[in-house]
């Protein structure tokens, strides 16, 4: 079964028709009631004018479009560590590593990654040596001095930061103090009532008392007056200078330069190398709009969850999504040849001789027992209808048919009708480009080291064919040497006269399919009286000669 945040993506080949499409959504459906759901329909190309007519009729919106099924930022697990403040303390950072078992925090503000520290940072700033000056010059707010100390503030604002003056101790008489303490400053001492008030009247911002030492009223009043704020905390002399600096704030020791970063969408094979380069053992994820959502590691890619397909309505390897061999197959679904596609391991493969891939959906339906909504029916009518050219082709078989027919039962749209407005629909070639054209639906084959291309447009009208090979003819002579194929075929099939004129590119092509059907040599157009079906006729036949 799938889950809701790994979809199984249910898809057909590249520049799809109708019946991988409609295939696609039906499966997808029966998948999704045998299962509860979490299987997506998806798709490998553009829709054609003939399938978006299906889709407009049966109110049924297109599937998902997919570039491709490579593995990206989205499939690896995010560690969702929560950003923390700039103003934290280096100690409460530490804390925070320890418990939650990681070595880098990221720093953000308003889901704002602003900067990174690791645990490595930390230990450097505990080894530092810093000169006096350093709490001020961090601009150390006073809440944490009290929490790195265990204080607490008996004069003062907690909230207040501080900005300046040096951290000394009073460890001599307070004649001898008066040399050393200046105005701002933070004064270490003890329970000393002379060295107390020597502090206070030489203007120091801060005194913290050590031990838990009382103060007395008299110095709290004292300390008011002079706006001078009072700590009291339970650790010795040594203890607190020796922690103090711990209650700097990490934005201080942060790392904000030249962060790695990526996105949520970024593939796998584009981030190993930047990961495989560099030292750090974690990198941040941050969504389309740039806010921080959590850390992944080098680790992490170990236990990459692949993008999981099903193939329906193809299996050949070069027809396939982008990427596929980063993929998982679970399932394909086909009726054509089997093909050059291998998985890693055994998978679910129904592949029957009929004449499209939506009449085995259609059994798959009745085998399980789930009745067929009206618009999937719809759906998996206008498929067979369009495969078999509404049961014309050599490909069609008694089944098909008998699906059909049913399928026009349970949708209520007569058969005759909807094939000659649908085909009308996939025909109308006047607005488009060559290249449109030729992409709406072509494969590409490949047997030993010969690869081509067959695309094949189906018309209900001559006269569109012969304007179609007017367009055709001059663009793929100027750009057939950039298909990277050694043959290009075209087949202009005319539905209702039941032939096909086909078109040779390649310096081979012409050669190949007079062979492949016995034709004069000195032929100049390849006309095939009979001939619709690109795979139970055409591909056959080319195949042999090729194999020879």
């Amino acid at each position: 079964m799938a889950s809701e945040t790994t979809p199984v993506y249910v898809i057909g080949h590249k520049n799809p028709d109708t019946d991988s499409i409609c295939s696609a959504i039906a499966y997808a459906e029966l998948k999704n009631q045998l299962h509860g759901g979490g299987y997506c329909a998806a798709r490998a190309g553009q829709i054609n004018q003939e399938t978006q007519y299906v889709l407009n009729f049966f109110q049924v919106s297109a599937p998902k479009y997919i570039e491709d099924v490579k593995t990206d930022v989205r499939d690896i697990e995010i560690r969702k560590t929560k950003g923390v403040s700039g103003q934290i303390s280096l100690k409460k950072a530490w804390n925070m590593m320890r418990s939650l078992g990681v070595v880098t925090l990221p720093i953000t503000e308003e889901q704002r990654l602003q900067g990174l520290i690791t645990i490595g940072d930390i230990a450097n700033a505990y080894m530092d040596v810093y000169d006096n000056c350093s709490l001020s010059a961090a601009y150390t707010p006073y809440k944490n001095i009290l929490e790195t100390l265990d204080g607490v503030m008996l004069n003062g604002d907690e909230n207040a930061v501080y900005e300046k003056g040096e951290v000394v101790i009073a460890a001599a008489n307070p004649d001898v103090m008066e040399d050393y303490i200046h105005e701002g400053d933070m004064v270490i001492l003890g329970n000393r009532y002379e060295s107390q008030l020597c502090a206070i009247e030489m203007n120091a911002a801060c005194i913290v008392v050590c031990m838990n030492a009382k103060v007395s009223r008299t110095i709290q009043k004292l300390a008011q007056d002079h706006g001078c704020n009072i700590i009291v905390t339970p650790h010795d002399t040594f203890t607190v200078a020796r922690m103090i600096n711990q209650s700097m704030p990490i934005s201080h020791f942060m790392k904000r330069d030249n962060l790695i970063t990526f996105k949520l969408t970024e593939k796998t094979d584009d981030i190993k190398g930047i990961m495989g380069q560099k030292r750090h053992r974690d990198f941040p994820i941050l969504d389309m709009d740039d806010n921080y959502i959590g850390m992944i590691s080098r680790r992490n890619l170990l236990n990459l969850r692949k993008k999981r397909v099903i193939l329906v309505d193809h299996n050949e390897a070069s027809q396939t999504v982008d990427g596929i061999d980063h993929a998982d197959i679970l399932e394909i679904i086909d009726h054509h040849r089997i093909g050059t596609l291998e998985t890693l391991e055994p998978v679910y493969f129904r592949n029957q001789p009929l004449g499209c891939t939506a009449t085995i959906v259609y059994q798959m339906y009745q085998e399980q027992g789930v009745e067929i909504p009206k618009n999937i029916a719809g759906l998996l009518m206008a498929a067979i209808l369009s495969d078999t050219l509404m049961f014309r082709s050599p490909t069609c078989t008694a089944v098909d048919q008998a699906a059909a027919e049913k399928l026009s039962e349970i949708c209520g749209v007569e058969i005759e009708e909807f094939s000659i407005d649908m085909f009308s629909a996939g025909s109308n070639m006047s607005s488009k480009t060559p290249e449109q054209i030729f992409n709406q639906d072509k494969k590409k084959f490949q047997v030993g080291e010969h690869e081509f291309i067959v695309a094949q447009i189906n018309s209900m009208n001559s006269i569109e064919l012969d304007e179609i090979k007017e367009k055709l003819v001059p663009y793929l002579n100027g750009t057939f040497g950039s298909l990277g194929v050694e043959m290009c075929f075209v087949m202009l099939t005319n539905i209702v006269k039941e032939n096909t004129e086909l078109l040779c590119f390649g310096e081979h092509a012409k050669e190949t399919a007079r062979n492949a059907f016995q034709l004069p040599d000195d032929i100049e157009d390849v006309r095939l009286k009979g001939l619709v079906s690109r795979k139970k006729q055409l591909i056959p036949s080319i195949v042999t000669v090729l194999q020879q």
